[in-house]
């Protein structure tokens, strides 16, 4: 019997919790078995698993009873970031990789069928979780960049697969591979010099009164109700007050960037930059204040730190 432990996060509402992902192999009869509250597309990664390790020229169990375990158990975990963690314990428990060198790691990525990593959302969210900790995190390309930008962070960006195994092989394993191109310590990218150019209440012509009431609630912090018959301006000037914010603190700009990044719409081109939501009227409640099965965030809570556009609301 082996067994092996990989560590990993979900995403849970606003926060990355811990997961540990525990792979036993047993005599029996040949069977993959996945259990810990996982989604649909957590429990498709035994295919998906199976064809990256064959497909990389490793060495799959076929001949063992295979368990896989994430745990907690009763904290849901969905998409394919467990993939790369499930396939690191099969290698691990098998013998192919060491598996007490994986202790003080964290991983997440989902395989293609051909090995390759592909990015994960809540990447932020996960380094940010592992601030003061000397736990190393090791993402695909797209995710590894974004993680970087938690301060103090030891991100690893791995290309493939196989990228990953070389730098777990036992000690009297196959000497390293010459091509570690697709392993790279990531380090904090490039921030743009200037935060992108808001729409400017100057480009206004008159309106000195809804201008003046603007200009109150940026500086207080207060909600602004615009109403008046149609084609008088009011979304035009609502969509200025974002540029009259002051500029985002370092703070106020991972929480905000983690907060898009759980909703898979962080764009790094557009760090620092105050979020402006303008939801469409006829979004659902669960659209605007967050939930569903995952839960997730809703455009109340990506707007933090920015501003909250509600056009055509209806007030009764």
């Amino acid at each position: 019997m082996s067994l092996s432990l990989v560590r990993s996060r979900a995403l849970r509402g606003l926060e990355a919790a811990a997961v540990s992902v525990e792979v036993h192999l047993a005599p029996g009869l040949p069977s993959f078995t996945l259990v810990g509250l996982a989604e649909t597309e957590v429990k498709e990664a035994r295919e998906r698993v199976r064809a990256a390790l064959l497909h990389s020229g490793l060495v799959f169990p076929h001949d063992r009873r295979i368990t896989v375990n994430l745990a907690p158990a009763d904290l849901p975990k969905d998409s394919g970031r467990f993939d790369l963690p499930m396939a690191l314990g099969l290698l691990a428990a098998s013998g192919q990789i060491d598996g007490a060198a994986l202790a003080t790691y964290e991983f997440a990525g989902e395989l293609s069928l051909s090995g390759e990593l592909r990015p994960v959302r809540g990447a932020l969210a996960m380094a940010l979780a592992l601030r003061g900790q000397a736990t190393r995190l090791v993402l695909p390309p797209g995710s590894a960049e974004e993680a970087a930008l938690a301060p103090d962070a030891e991100i690893y960006r791995a290309t493939h697969l196989l990228d990953v195994v070389r730098q777990f092989l036992p000690a009297d394993g196959a000497p390293p591979h010459d091509d570690d191109s697709g392993w790279t310590r990531q380090t904090r990218p490039a921030l743009p010099h200037a935060v992108p150019a808001a729409p400017d209440l100057a480009e206004v012509k008159g309106q000195a009164g809804p201008k003046r009431a603007l200009e109150i609630a940026a500086a207080g912090g207060h909600s602004l109700l615009l109403s008046g018959p149609p084609g008088t301006g009011k979304s035009m000037l609502a969509e200025r007050l974002a540029g009259l914010l002051p500029p985002m603190s370092t703070d106020e700009a991972l929480e905000s960037a983690a907060l898009l990044s759980l909703a898979g719409r962080f764009a790094l081109e557009r760090w620092g930059q105050r979020p402006t939501l303008r939801p469409h009227h006829t979004a659902s409640a669960v659209a605007l204040v967050g939930g569903g099965v995952p839960p997730k965030p809703g455009e109340i809570s990506l707007a933090h730190h920015g501003v909250l556009f509600l056009d055509e609301l209806e007030v009764t």
